[in-house]
């Protein structure tokens, strides 16, 4: 982040826009700015155009190619010390997941993904 006076920044990558329209809400009104993108290939290509990101939450399953594995990964290659929250409904193999990650199992309320964001977000501050 550029300067303490600016709000963080989150790269929120979901698919379903229902969902992704709740937690970016929930995020606003929790002060953090939000980037809303709806593919995997949209949110690589974001990443690689250097913007300055503070936390990364992303759905394992997108449409398309590029999974959420896949962007996770590309953001921490850019951001090294990002943290990650991976998102899913479904049961996977998280053997994929970056390091320091965390993983948070949907549905669940929005009110726990703000808190868990808030937390990873200090805690790489400190």
């Amino acid at each position: 982040m550029a300067d303490s006076a600016q709000k963080p920044v989150v790269l929120l990558v979901e698919d379903e826009w229902l969902v992704r329209m709740e937690i970016a809400d929930a995020l606003l009104e929790a002060g953090w700015e939000v980037l809303e993108i709806s593919s995997g290939e949209a949110a690589v290509a974001h990443i690689a155009g250097g913007h300055a990101l503070d936390l990364l939450v992303s759905d394992i399953r997108l449409t398309g190619p590029v999974n959420g594995w896949d962007v996770a990964e590309a953001c921490r290659a850019a951001h090294p010390a990002i943290p990650v929250v991976y998102a899913s409904a479904n049961p996977c193999d998280r053997d994929r997941m970056v390091k320091d990650s965390v993983f948070l199992s949907k549905p669940s309320r929005t009110e726990q993904l703000v808190s868990l964001c808030r937390n990873l977000y200090e805690r790489k501050a400190k």
